[in-house]
């Protein structure tokens, strides 16, 4: 099957172009539009003068196909808050640093860190004026503190701050994730500076958020364990903040992590449940489509209280239209039908395009229906159970490898054991969905059991020793996989063209898997030159010091963490598996590095320096020396000074001023990020 034939795929992928292009070169709005109208012109024009014929025209094709990349590219303008007169950025640039007095609302609750409560905020006025933009809210914790609720409105006087980008090489950009959500500040507060204005829900997301507080309310009453009610959450309303990180960490190391998120598995079983109880309609004049009606308005009501994040938005769409074809008597196809969701939703929400979520959710869907007709060909079992344990696990395969690069690509490991947990717990999950819908059901109406309760929280116990119990195998677990976008692109090629010379075997499609192996080895070979051959990384860790000298092939680490292996240190971890470096070994920590034709001089907090030998080009402080830092200029001429995250904040602020005042160049790591000497 040719899939290029549907002519909505064929839109979506210029869509899908035009947003990629607009999101990297952000071309102004008015070009765009003009663009846009320029084209939908000149496609009219084409389409009066060959109406009346029965032939495609190529000129009709390509204007409609760059009409939709221009489109594309403008939505994404569109979706850009900042190009609105209003936004809150506007009011900020020019006093930055200065305190505002500043009316937001709570639009969305974050998983909590150890030291913040984090919301996503709607920023409203900005010293009495009328503003509008999205922000990052952080609050200290404290024990006195009642948790924000959504629609929450409060008043604040604090500053604005930038997100940090990522201080070591290949961190995690948190700045650049909160970007394509349209978030570009955060506000830092405590209890004591939030003055609340009002607290009653009065948006779609208040109302849906004030429904869970209201079930969680009643499911409480019946003394869920706290890991039992998160993952009840999780899997009935779409919230996953509360699920503590050792549970997280074991559902991500058990290949079992899509289980937590709403998606289209949870949704598809949700609509046969929802399909099987409403069959009765269909036996009345009108019933298909009052059916059809009840369980789409359903869909989104679920959607809307799971939060409509890009996966739960995804499989409601989906499935939305896949109910509404039916009701139509109108034959679907599975690509065209995933086509038309895609196209709808990157319309309303392009930036939805570059969630993680949302990637995954697509890709797992279309590699089931192009892969798993493919593997469940290989063995038909006679009996039923067998048949359905081997389709369970083609499906699970299918998903699997359809996901593998971007997974890897994203999170750098492979949970070998992924198979055994989705064997278990897909099946389950049917069963988990519908005893809870009931639990909900029964619980709002005041009728639910104890032991009802006891046994569904003990099903849910149970699923979580399971998951525990195969995370912890961690031989099967494969971690720090170095896989990079060039890698990814290649791999994707590959498995097209492999998918697709299965179903037709020609000498054209083998032509295309070889050039797809070709494309891989050159990808390696490129990846294997461009890696650091020598190269000094100074990383910010936190009140230690942490070094990585690499050497060629191989990466010698320093530090002064105690009983802290190399491998398990992050910053390390991020640089070895970014820069596909397989082999390093630990030293202590050297006061003098000669890097070629350039040294690095590392001062303690012993503030010894007295050499006379050579004159350092780097000089590192480390561990908040005391020592004279004029003299040391003067008597060592150095180049650069360079203060790590060991040093006390008050050391690193004085050293900054002197040096900017002699006009030396000062890199203080926690501000500037790690420090790389190429030599």
């Amino acid at each position: 099957m040719n899939l290029l034939n549907f002519t909505i795929i064929k839109l979506t992928c210029c869509l899908i172009t035009g947003i990629l292009i607009g999101y990297a070169y952000t071309p102004p709005i008015a070009i765009s539009l003009l663009i846009s109208l320029t084209l939908l012109g000149i496609l009219t024009i084409i389409y009066f003068f060959t109406k009346n014929r029965f032939t495609k025209t190529i000129s009709f094709g390509l204007t409609c196909f760059l009409l939709m990349v221009a489109i594309g590219t403008l939505i994404v303008n569109l979706n850009n808050p900042q190009f609105n007169a209003n936004h809150y950025s506007k009011y900020i640039r020019a006093k930055e640093d200065s305190l505002k007095t500043i009316t937001f609302k709570v639009r969305e609750t974050l998983k909590p860190t150890n030291y913040h409560e984090k919301y996503i905020v709607d920023i409203l006025t900005i010293d009495s004026s009328k503003v509008n933009g999205r922000s990052l809210l952080n609050v200290e914790k404290d024990s006195t503190f009642s948790q924000l609720k959504v629609d929450d409105i409060l008043i604040c006087k604090t500053l604005f701050k930038a997100i940090p980008e990522p201080l070591n090489p290949h961190q995690f950009n948190y700045k650049s994730f909160l970007k394509k959500k349209s978030i570009y500040h955060q506000i830092v507060t405590n209890k004591k500076r939030l003055l609340p204005i009002s607290s009653k829900p009065h948006t779609l997301l208040g109302m849906a958020n004030y429904i869970r507080d209201h079930i969680n309310s009643k499911l409480k009453a019946y003394h869920f364990k706290p890991d039992v009610l998160a993952i009840i959450n999780a899997f009935l309303l779409g919230q996953r903040q509360d699920i503590s990180d050792s549970i997280y960490s074991n559902y991500v190391n058990a290949g079992a992590i899509h289980i937590l998120a709403v998606s289209g598995l949870h949704v598809g079983i949700i609509l046969l449940i929802l399909s099987y109880l409403l069959k009765p309609l269909e036996s009345f004049k009108h019933g298909k489509l009052v059916k059809t009606i009840i369980l789409v308005s359903i869909l989104w009501c679920f959607a809307t209280i799971a939060g409509l994040s890009a996966s739960v938005t995804r499989a409601v769409t989906m499935f939305s239209i896949v109910a509404i074809a039916i009701n139509l008597k109108r034959p679907t196809n599975i690509f065209n039908t995933l086509a038309i969701s895609m196209f709808i939703i990157l319309l309303i929400k392009p930036l939805f395009l570059f969630d993680v979520g949302f990637q995954l959710s697509y890709l797992a869907v279309f590699a089931i229906v192009s892969i798993d007709p493919l593997l469940y060909k290989l063995w038909q079992p006679r009996y039923r159970p067998i048949d359905t344990l081997w389709h369970t696990l083609s499906i699970t395969l299918s998903a699997q490898l359809g996901i593998l690069p971007l997974s890897l690509f994203y999170f750098h490991q492979f949970p070998s054991l992924f198979f055994v947990s989705n064997l278990v717990i897909v099946p389950l999950l049917g069963i988990i969905l519908g005893l809870g819908i009931l639990l909900i059901a029964l619980a709002l109406l005041n009728l639910l059991p104890q032991f009802y309760a006891s046994l569904f929280g003990n099903l849910i116990e149970l699923m979580n020793r399971f998951v525990k119990l195969l995370s912890q195998q961690e031989a099967f677990l494969i971690k720090s996989i170095a896989f990079n976008f060039l890698f990814l692109i290649c791999a994707y090629f590959l498995l097209i063209t492999l998918i697709n010379s299965f179903y037709k075997r020609t000498y054209k499609r083998f032509v295309w898997v070889l050039t797809a192996i070709a494309c891989f080895q050159l990808s390696y070979i490129y990846t294997t030159y461009n890696k650091p051959k020598h190269q000094l990384v100074i990383f910010h860790k936190n009140r230690q010091t942490l070094l990585a000298n690499t050497l060629k092939s191989k990466t010698i680490i320093a530090h002064d963490l105690k009983n802290a292996p190399s491998s398990s240190i992050k910053p390390i971890t991020d640089y070895t598996t970014g820069n596909h470096i397989s082999e390093f070994e630990t030293d202590s920590l050297q006061p003098v590095y000669i890097l070629n034709n350039k040294t690095l001089l590392v001062i303690d907090s012993l503030g010894i320096y007295n050499i006379k030998s050579f004159k350092p080009d780097y000089v590192l402080l480390r561990q908040s020396p005391q020592l004279n830092l004029n003299r040391l200029i003067d008597s060592l001429n150095p180049k650069h000074i360079i203060a790590d995250g060991s040093n006390y904040k008050s050391y690193t602020t004085y050293w900054e001023s002197i040096c900017k005042k002699r006009k030396l160049p000062f890199h203080n790591t926690s501000k500037k990020g790690a420090f790389i000497i190429n030599y």
